[in-house]
């Protein structure tokens, strides 16, 4: 099910001959700018008429009631709400840590001190895909990192079905996470709303969570008019998974096929020196495909982006790795901590045949919310900061700025800037 590429050749370059698959498809961009002109202009209108074009369904209101989140909560079966309430902890746990070990930082020296403000946004925008799909974990990863941030107005934004409504399992990780409001609203129509606010959805600072492709084009464009903040890159899901002769052919093609599961666009790519397991990976592949529910969105996926990788060694697959930057990466070999040194680029590690991409996507506690496109070049997971803002806090004594002063003054007359020049020399002459 997966074609193969071979690298072990003295000459080959894995830079060249992977490029070409990661060649993007044509983006609608125009027509997500003609959404968000028609909602920016006007409004609930534009949203309502957007929604019953694309979503099917004719609203009278936008917003969710508030008594619906809990009262979904307390309908959810309580297997499902138990597994929700776990995942809630350790990933409020998880950023918790987080946030707090990234406190102010501080410094101080010759009587001039800098020190840091950490303060929330004002208002959160989260987009979470719905329709006929529930994505409760998402509204997880996305809501409670604002949460813990201290952002004091959470906003979400869900698709919804074809009879107005929004997944009850949705609305009960609303609850669980601390979202303040929840609007059926979708596509690109929503990010537009997000950004430019209407008479129902006041405007966000930060807009998070994924989308396909009409959402992801919008948020460039809101970004880019230097509307809201956005996350990092989101595409469609990857997976790299390095295998070894010792890797269970099994469950790596069971990790495949749960990636491939997502639908077209994704990519799901084995890297290994062994030609055993690349065969007996491909074969089991094929047979779990062949009886899963989703196949057809798993053969569409596994035909365009799914591929064996032949390298000669370790050390040529973590090269691979780094220019592939995947948002997902599974070390499946017989000693993955080898290799952990090895990762500059990647969205997430899993380690070893215990530690699926699945997990971190329910329950481990780091937050699945990940860089794709080769985005984690530079980009990381969403986290705490997403949602908070550093300010720089200046206080200098009497000496310390007059010592300070002279010198910056030579530096701004070198940049021609005679007016900061003369209020640096001011207090270097008190």
């Amino acid at each position: 099910m997966l074609s193969r590429l071979d690298l072990r050749g003295p000459d080959a370059d894995p830079r060249v001959a992977l490029a070409a698959a990661s060649i993007p498809a044509d983006e609608p961009v125009e027509l997500v700018r003609e959404i968000i002109e028609a909602v920016r202009e006007r409004g609930d209108a534009a949203v309502r008429e957007l929604t019953a074009r694309f979503d099917g369904c004719t609203l009278d209101e936008l917003a969710v009631p508030l008594s619906e989140p809990q009262a979904a909560l307390d309908a959810t079966d309580p297997e499902l709400r138990h597994a929700l309430e776990r995942a809630a902890a350790r990933i409020r746990g998880y950023h918790e840590a987080q946030a707090a070990a990234q406190g102010p930082v501080g410094f101080d020296a010759d009587g001039v001190a800098v020190e840091e403000l950490l303060r929330p946004v004002d208002r959160a925008g989260l987009y979470v895909p719905g329709g006929r799909a529930s994505y409760p974990s998402t509204v997880l990863m996305t809501a409670i990192p604002a949460s813990v941030a201290g952002v004091p107005e959470i906003a979400l934004c869900v698709p919804p079905d074809a009879d107005g409504r929004v997944p009850q399992v949705t609305l009960a990780a609303a609850a669980l996470a601390g979202v303040s409001e929840v609007y059926r609203v979708g596509g690109a129509q929503a990010i537009a709303a997000m950004a430019y606010g209407t008479e129902s959805l006041r405007a966000v600072d930060v807009i998070v969570g994924p989308g396909n492709i009409f959402v992801s084009v919008a948020k460039r464009e809101v970004a880019g008019a230097g509307v809201v903040g956005i996350e990092s890159p989101a595409g469609p899901s990857e997976l790299v998974v390095v295998a070894d002769e010792h890797a269970p052919a099994y469950l790596v093609a069971a990790d495949l096929a749960a990636q491939a599961e997502h639908g077209p666009g994704g990519t799901a790519i084995v890297v290994t020196w062994s030609e055993g397991v690349a065969d007996a990976i491909d074969q089991a592949l094929e047979t779990i495909v062949a009886d899963a529910p989703r196949r057809d969105e798993m053969f569409l996926t596994l035909a365009d982006g799914g591929r064996v990788v032949m390298v000669r060694d370790a050390i040529q697959a973590m090269e691979v790795v780094n220019w592939l930057a995947p948002e997902h990466l599974e070390l499946v070999t017989e000693d993955p901590e080898v290799l952990l040194p090895s990762v500059r680029n990647a969205g997430a590690v899993f380690l070893g045949p215990y530690a699926p991409t699945a997990l971190g996507d329910y329950a481990a506690g780091a937050n699945h919310v990940l860089p794709t496109g080769r985005s984690a070049r530079f980009a990381s997971a969403l986290r705490v900061d997403d949602f908070r803002k550093h300010i720089h806090v200046v206080r200098a004594s009497p000496t310390g700025s007059a010592a300070l002063s002279r010198s910056a003054a030579v530096i701004a007359r070198a940049e021609g800037l005679d007016a900061h020049a003369h209020s640096l020399d001011l207090r270097a002459q008190l």
